[in-house]
């Protein structure tokens, strides 16, 4: 074997997780690789070309508030950009963009190449060399040893990757990458609980095939909010999306050669997506339904490549040439590349520590589809936080775990090491129990300052969270202290339907109104100094949202008794008495850091969890009385 360098941390797979993971450890000074089965694939975006979407743009925004790269490069790229679920609350709005796929791939690309202490290979790995439990570093398929201090595995779905297509299939990974077929083995031998899950993406198919004049168009926002809060300047839409159905006749089509998908047939035994289904699984599970939307989006400015978003299949090609034809405006549909499906090797997640490490294995992380998740979100935020634990774990700090009551990334990751899954996960508004609270718009002001903390947020971001977030405290100020006049107001409500002001009110007070926005109160009072949209946007959301919000924080404080009652990691849960024996299995397996992530394992009752709360209050008694007894004695 070639011994051909050593490293402090060694990052496997140059997806969105392990960039993420690559870039936050480098930041944090650990000498880093990243390995990719192949250069041109860093970045890929091998399903849906597009960045955030329905909780996955919270994501977005809290690895940007961390100081993680998504969101610039997101904001660099983007073709189209939509905030969705605007007629709904602020706890639900969702920034998405439609993204250049081969201009993303190169943004990252070149950033990896130009960050500091970072290294960026080529090469297979094919096994995780430990010894004694540790981390020693991996072999490639060439047979070199690089040694590393701690390995993130970040493998998506190529970690034996498998192609279906109809009765076709072959081992390979997305766009005709080989798979990493030999490391699955190696982390066998580790002890690794693997399972196996699978996903697909839909057909590519070229634009001068599709009759946009029968399609529903989808046009971007007239006034964009970027993802990063670092980008500024002017942000314009350059492509437009649309929409089509499918029909009766399409759904014959399917039902009719169902026995030829390798999903009903047998042939796949990856579970797939809950919430991201192939047209098969639409069409039987949801069979009441007449048709199924398919968003029809452009890979790129520089191709005429058009992605058809909620298409997935792994029906034969014949089946898809038939079935894609029965759609209005695809009659004469060229496809270019077929729709597959793809199983995949994956860990069990209640293996990790909620730092992202391995149980078995000591400076062994793991991030994104090795983790069980699905989505390129969900991806980079595990990436960033295995990437960071991975860093101090070398320096020999203390690792960083994420509360669900301060971030998405933090219920995300606790969901997966708590509760396990038994698909691919999928993050949602309706995971988090605090979303009111963990807003989009606030997660600067809620992981900035730990981002600065941690090492990842330099001097200018820092600069600019701190200038940002003085300019709206001072507008709310402005605004509470603003007294607004009958005069002043009158005409604005009676145009927006409000009753009419008797005397004087607080330009704060008049916002707070459900049918005024920033811009109205702004008639009456002039706009605030600094005051971009984005901050027009949050100063009204928290004015408007205030109460709420308070509520939802003294919730937080009370949950907090348990989250900050720690588990020795040798507890005994053996010796619990008046717990049920499924409760006792499941907190030895999971073994919780406190009393709170035990009350969210699945099998474990309130009455479980108040009597492991008891237990350890007389074991800390007892061990504080033993401790007094031992200072008399010294005495």
């Amino acid at each position: 074997m070639n011994r051909l360098g050593n490293y402090d941390v060694i990052v496997v797979g140059a997806g969105h997780a392990g960039i993420e993971a690559a870039v936050a450890a480098a930041k944090l000074g650990a000498r880093t690789a990243l390995f990719t089965l192949t250069l041109d694939g860093v970045a890929n975006l091998p399903c849906n070309p597009s960045i955030g979407g329905t909780a996955k743009g919270h994501l977005v925004r809290e690895i940007d508030a961390l100081g993680g790269v998504m969101g610039i490069a997101a904001d660099a790229t983007f073709l189209q950009s939509r905030m969705l679920n605007m007629g709904k609350g602020p706890a639900v709005h969702s920034l998405r963009v439609q993204t250049d796929r081969k201009k993303y791939h190169i943004y990252m690309k070149h950033l990896l190449e130009c960050t500091k202490n970072l290294e960026l290979k080529q090469a297979q790995i094919t096994a995780v060399c430990t010894r004694q439990g540790h981390v020693t570093g991996v072999e490639t398929q060439l047979h070199a040893f690089y040694g590393a201090k701690a390995v993130v595995l970040c493998t998506g779905t190529y970690l034996g990757g498998r192609i279906f297509v109809g009765d076709a299939s072959y081992d390979g990974g997305p766009d005709g990458v080989h798979a990493a077929t030999q490391l699955t083995q190696s982390l066998r031998k580790l002890g690794l609980p693997l399972r196996r899950f699978k996903t697909g993406t839909p057909a590519r198919v070229h634009r001068r095939s599709i009759d946009f004049s029968r399609l529903v168009c989808q046009k971007g926002d007239d006034s964009i909010q970027p993802f990063s809060f670092l980008t500024k300047g002017e942000m314009k839409n350059r492509v437009d999306c649309y929409i089509a159905f499918t029909n009766e006749a399409t759904h014959d089509v399917i039902r009719a050669n169902l026995h030829r998908s390798p999903l009903y047939g047998g042939a796949i035994e990856g579970i797939g997506p809950r919430y991201c289904p192939s047209i098969e699984d639409k069409v039987v599970r949801f069979a009441e339904k007449t048709r199924h939307q398919i968003f029809v989006e452009p890979c790129g400015e520089d191709t005429e490549e058009m992605y058809l978003q909620g298409m997935s299949s792994s029906l034969p090609e014949d089946v898809q040439n038939a079935m894609y034809r029965t759609i209005d405006g695809f009659e004469h549909l060229e496809i270019m590349r077929p729709a597959y499906a793809i199983e995949y090797d994956c860990i069990d997640p209640t293996a990790l520590c909620p730092t992202l490490e391995t149980k078995a294995v000591k400076g062994l992380f793991g991030a994104g589809q090795f983790n069980g998740t699905s989505g390129y979100e969900e991806a980079a935020a595990q990436g960033l936080l295995a990437g960071i634990n991975a860093a101090r774990a070398v320096r020999g700090q203390q690792g960083v775990v994420l509360a669900r009551q301060e971030s998405y990334i933090g219920t995300l990751v606790d969901d997966l090491v708590t509760k396990g899954v038994m698909d691919p996960y999928r993050m949602m508004t309706s995971r988090s129990e605090y979303r009111l609270y963990l807003r989009q718009d606030n997660a600067d002001e809620r992981l900035t300052p730990l981002g600065r903390a941690i090492g990842l947020v330099d001097d200018a971001r820092w600069a600019d969270f701190c200038a940002r977030k003085a300019a709206k405290q001072a507008e709310l100020t402005r605004l509470e202290q603003t007294v607004v006049r009958p005069v002043q107001a009158n005409e604005v409500l009676a145009k927006r339907g409000e009753p009419p002001l008797q005397s004087g009110a607080s330009a704060a007070d008049l916002l707070r109104r459900p049918a005024l926005h920033y811009g109205d109160v702004a008639s009456m009072v002039g706009d605030g100094e600094a005051m971009t949209p984005f901050l027009r946007y949050c100063v009204e959301v928290e004015l408007k949202y205030a109460g709420y919000v308070r509520r939802q924080k003294s919730q937080i404080e009370r949950t907090r008794r348990y989250e900050n009652m720690p588990i020795p990691e040798e507890f005994d849960y053996s010796l619990l008495t008046g717990v049920s024996l499924e409760a006792r299995e499941k907190l030895a397996k999971i073994r919780p850091r406190n009393v709170g992530q035990a009350s969210r394992i699945p099998g474990v009752s309130p009455a479980d969890t108040a009597c492991l709360a008891v237990a350890l209050a007389k074991q800390q008694g007892a061990a504080a009385r033993r401790q007094a007894q031992h200072n008399k004695e010294e005495i």
